[in-house]
């Protein structure tokens, strides 16, 4: 059975962190849609002005944070004591767990190209232990194919495996796609798919579907991926449901208000970072 698109939601313009000018798609409306995907904001743009100042230090506890640059450079800095830059094609994989304070850099390039997620983690594993992990062009697959190529961020691809996550199953494509071609992706039928039109339109389960735009696909064993006149760069994010009650509050995301209260609570008390070193 073919998956076609349930709902659809195109990126708005906004600003976050010191002022970074940003396509912000998903968010705190689209949690029960999009599940275990809590945000998706895009970066794109030509003008350093738009994004130099960056997202100075912050928290965040209860989620894994997932940076794809294509193009341009991301600096990560954390309270492990990581620091580490990725770039043109390059994946940061930040597990927040039970608490960690970073900040990040975007360096002026000729293009910023790129998409951030927030993935939920299960609440058995709200409080793990934090930890940060790049992945680098060395360890991405780059298949090529007659209609363009796939390069293999996270996950498995037709027997094909690249970075494995440690809490929540994620396969997570970069698809490019000549003009006037479409791809097959064929798909567990129990995975909650989305699929976001990082740079071009395309028809994707046979409906059109604007750049900039997030859709959530319905169950089924394959989706058809289609470029118009011109071609198309896709990001395919196949995931499971949680389904589990979700509180969010900035940059924390519990699963009861409870929980929410005693993260902000920690973090006025000093407490927040329970498994990491000092800053």
């Amino acid at each position: 059975m073919e998956r076609k698109i349930s709902h659809q939601v195109r990126g708005y313009r906004t600003t976050d962190g010191a002022g970074v000018s940003l396509v912000r798609v998903l968010g705190n409306r689209t949690v029960r849609e999009y599940d275990p995907v809590l945000m998706l904001d895009s970066f794109d743009s030509a003008n350093p002005n738009d994004y130099t100042a960056g997202f100075p230090l912050h928290p965040h506890r209860g989620i894994e944070t997932i940076s794809y640059v294509y193009h341009g450079s991301m600096t990560h800095r954390d309270s492990l004591g990581n620091e580490d830059t990725i770039g043109d094609g390059e994946v940061q994989w930040m597990t927040a767990g039970s608490g960690i304070m970073h900040e990040e850099k975007l360096p002026a390039a000729k293009r910023l190209l790129g998409v951030q997620l927030w993935l939920n983690l299960p609440a058995k594993d709200k409080m793990a232990k934090p930890a940060y992990r790049s992945i680098k062009k060395s360890e991405i697959e780059e298949i090529e194919f007659n209609w363009g190529k796939l390069r293999l961020l996270a996950g498995e691809f037709e027997g094909r495996r690249g970075y494995i996550s440690k809490y929540l199953p994620l396969d997570y494509y970069d698809i490019h796609i000549n003009p006037d071609e479409a791809v097959i992706i064929n798909t567990e039928t129990d995975r909650s798919v989305t699929v976001f039109t990082l740079s071009g339109d395309a028809y994707i389960g046979g409906e059109p579907v604007k750049e900039k735009t997030a859709v959530k696909l319905t169950a089924g064993e394959n989706v058809v991926i289609k470029s118009a006149d011109k071609k198309a760069q896709i990001l395919f994010i196949s995931s499971k449901r949680l389904d589990e009650p979700v509180a969010w509050g900035g940059p924390i995301v519990m699963n009861t208000g409870e929980e929410l209260n005693k993260a902000f609570n920690d973090l006025r008390k000093g407490m927040f970072l329970q498994d990491n070193i000092s800053y």
